[in-house]
């Protein structure tokens, strides 16, 4: 097993805190090698509030991970949610001053790299850019401008933003238990890599990523994400409701929810009693299955009209062929399917992140609350596949510069060393003395 061939994907979650360590078999599946799960107590919807316990936490589960895989880990594939995420469009666009010339991926990447100049609120910090579709001297709908003739490249871009403040507290968690990030991701962007395929991408469908503390929602259309947003609300709200409702402790009110929960209220009996121990020297509770649906319907309802209102302010609403996937642990719910589809009108399913998985140690994997780990393992086999593409397409033309050289690292830079032998390396600098 190559070092670099193996990622590890690390969910810094509301309710747990969740890594996987996985490869590539020779089919092109993902193996996972093995995961530690920890619970989370200093993550509050997606935002870190309590360092110290988010540290412990991270530690335990890289331990468990590591022992259960062989694999001594030293960097992550790190996610990011919470609703302070802010998606939004921007246009971007540059004049080449050559008519003649093709247009390269260097003037793609220059178009982008201007997204990351643009003006933000302060003290938000642009976590990704992607490009929506190009406009080449105003010829528009251009999927991949590069080898066309043009003067003026334009595009629209998704850009997706985060507090800085999250942001830092993340970095130090993850440093403090001495990992290094390798990337940072937007959760539901990880979560799409593992549930959604490349037809439901290309028809239109809306992911929702139902976890403790949030709800995350990814829209794509024509393979091409076009929203994103990050609703403060997920199981947890579900089980403060049941514990409220019921007048019992929180973990019975979890056993409440994922043993007997439904979320249409019509399919649970109303002759169906649950006994649960009462406190110290009092009676044992009786609690109606009916009544602990109609809490759970309740708090549904609200979430899915936010996530309905979320994909008619998209503008994408009438356009998504594949419907609604739900994933994340809250996709497990009994009858939200069938909530979701009466409530929206759309097609629905669960989503599992089955279809990337090849045989694994941990079968448990296969559940949709790890859908964004494994979805953070995925994510960093894509960016080495793109690394390498870059670096062959640097190799066929013959030219290099430093973000081709360092942006897989020492060994990287040495690869490109190696297999150039006699070819010129540009620095930013104007050396070539490599």
């Amino acid at each position: 097993m190559e070092d670099d061939k193996i990622i590890v994907g690390l969910d810094i979650g509301t309710t747990k805190i969740c890594a996987i360590v996985g490869r590539k078999n020779e089919y092109g599946k993902l193996e996972v090698l093995g995961m530690g799960k920890a619970v989370s107590d200093g993550v509050i919807r997606g935002i870190v509030t309590n360092i110290d316990k988010t540290v412990s936490a991270i530690r335990k589960a890289i331990e468990d991970a590591g022992e259960q895989s062989g694999i001594d880990i030293n960097v992550v594939n790190v996610g990011i949610a919470g609703q302070h995420i802010r998606s939004s469009i921007h246009h971007g666009s540059i004049t080449r001053s050559s008519t003649d010339d093709e247009i390269t991926i260097e003037d793609v990447n220059k178009l982008t790299n201007d997204m990351y100049r643009i003006v933000i609120p302060p003290g938000s910090e642009i976590i990704h850019v992607m490009p929506q579709d190009y406009i080449v001297d105003y010829e528009e709908g251009i999927r991949d401008p590069v080898g066309m003739s043009g003067v003026k490249l334009e595009a629209d871009f998704h850009v997706i933003t985060a507090q800085t403040n999250a942001i830092n507290n993340i970095n130090k968690c993850v440093r403090r238990a001495g990992l290094k990030i390798e990337n940072l991701i937007l959760e539901p962007l990880g979560s799409s890599l593992s549930v959604l395929s490349e037809e439901e991408k290309e028809a239109g469908v809306c992911l929702v990523d139902i976890g403790g503390g949030t709800t995350d929602i990814a829209i794509f259309f024509d393979n091409i994400i076009r929203h994103t947003a990050v609703i403060p609300f997920g199981g947890n709200i579900i089980t403060s409701d049941i514990k409220q409702g019921c007048m019992v402790m929180n973990h019975q009110a979890e056993l409440l929810k994922t043993k007997f929960g439904k979320a249409i209220a019509e399919e649970a009996s109303p002759n169906e009693i649950i006994s649960i121990p009462g406190l110290r020297n009092r009676p044992p509770k009786e609690i109606s299955i009916k009544n602990l649906a109609c809490i759970i319907e309740a708090r549904m309802e609200e979430i899915i009209e936010i996530v309905h209102a979320e994909i008619i302010t998209s503008g994408y609403d009438q356009k998504l062929a594949g419907g609604i996937v739900i994933t994340g642990g809250g996709a497990l719910l009994q009858n939200l399917k069938q909530l979701f589809e009466y409530m929206t009108g759309m097609d629905t399913r669960v989503g599992y992140p089955n279809e990337h998985l090849g045989r694994s140690k941990v079968e448990a994997a296969k559940s949709p609350m790890f859908s964004t780990t494994i979805g953070l393992v995925l994510s960093g086999f894509r960016a080495i596949d793109e690394r390498e593409n870059r670096y062959n397409e640097a190799l066929s033309t013959g030219k290099f510069d430093k973000s081709y050289a360092f942006s897989g690292g020492g060994d990287f830079f040495k690869k490109i060393l190696e297999k150039t032998k006699g070819l010129l390396i540009d620095d930013l600098d104007g050396k070539k003395d490599y």
